[in-house]
């Protein structure tokens, strides 16, 4: 039983197969509604941007690099309204910003699994300039990426920095992952509290444990390459990767009877 009084979710084991068959279905759906994807797209990499050039008109321009890294983490919050498209898409309801809006507003817990995706996305970014600091030095200042870059690939300290950023930031993805993949669509679908969402999210990565870490590097691999043209692949690679998620969390939780 949850801590909310209901039966937890049943969760399955899925496989590689079934990770394809849910990337080409969220194909389908970007394919069908074009504009809803586009838009969620937008709205992702527009927010990319602007995180950008605050950090340029700043001078930490040298963050541009770990935000492109860690932008993937809150990926799951921005991609919900993807998830009732596919939803609605699925049961042939009607689609539109508004109910989706309504869908959303109405599942309060969603709003503590936001919560806890920032938060994340926070302490990545915080743990990214702590090491600058202490492996660059306390007052580091680049004047463009390319020197930053440079800084990096080219110094004892710099290698340092890289390896232990990116493990880190691996380890932050990864808890991540298993907290959010099937949460967001879980509360979207269920009355749940976002406790057993993230409970039931761990259980169905533990259950298939090699799928699920290989769909989770797919997810970061692609949303990183995307997010290096100033963000814009994001437009299109966000709503597929949305819809698919959807759909390969009907593969991961049982419906209900």
């Amino acid at each position: 039983m949850s801590i909310s009084g209901k039966v937890d979710p049943v969760v399955c084991p899925v496989a590689a197969t079934d990770i394809a068959e849910a990337l080409a279905e969220g194909l389908r759906d970007f394919q069908a509604l074009p504009l809803y994807g586009l838009c969620f797209g937008v709205f992702y990499a527009a927010g990319g941007i602007a995180i950008m050039l605050c950090f340029t008109a700043f001078g930490m321009i040298y963050l541009v690099y770990p935000l492109a890294a860690g932008f993937a983490l809150i990926g799951p919050f921005v991609a919900i309204g993807l998830y009732d498209v596919s939803r609605r898409r699925e049961r042939g309801e009607p689609v539109s910003f508004a109910a989706i809006w309504s869908a959303i507003r109405s599942r309060s817990e969603i709003g503590w699994m936001a919560f806890v995706t920032l938060f994340v996305f926070v302490v990545w970014m915080y743990q990214v300039r702590l090491l600058i600091a202490l492996l660059l030095g306390l007052h580091a200042s680049f004047s463009s990426l390319q020197e930053f870059m440079t800084v990096v690939l080219t110094t004892n300290e710099g290698l340092l920095f890289l390896a232990i950023g990116n493990a880190v930031g691996a380890v932050l993805s990864l808890i991540l992952f298993s907290l959010t993949v099937v949460s967001f669509p879980l509360l979207l679908d269920r009355e749940v509290d976002f406790v057993t969402a993230m409970v039931t999210s761990v259980r169905a990565v533990v259950a298939s444990p090699l799928p699920m870490v290989g769909w989770a590097a797919v997810i970061v691999m692609v949303l990183i390459v995307s997010a290096l043209p100033y963000f814009l692949g994001l437009v299109v690679t966000l709503p597929v990767l949305g819809h698919a998620t959807w759909h390969l969390y009907r593969r991961l939780v049982v419906p209900v009877a």
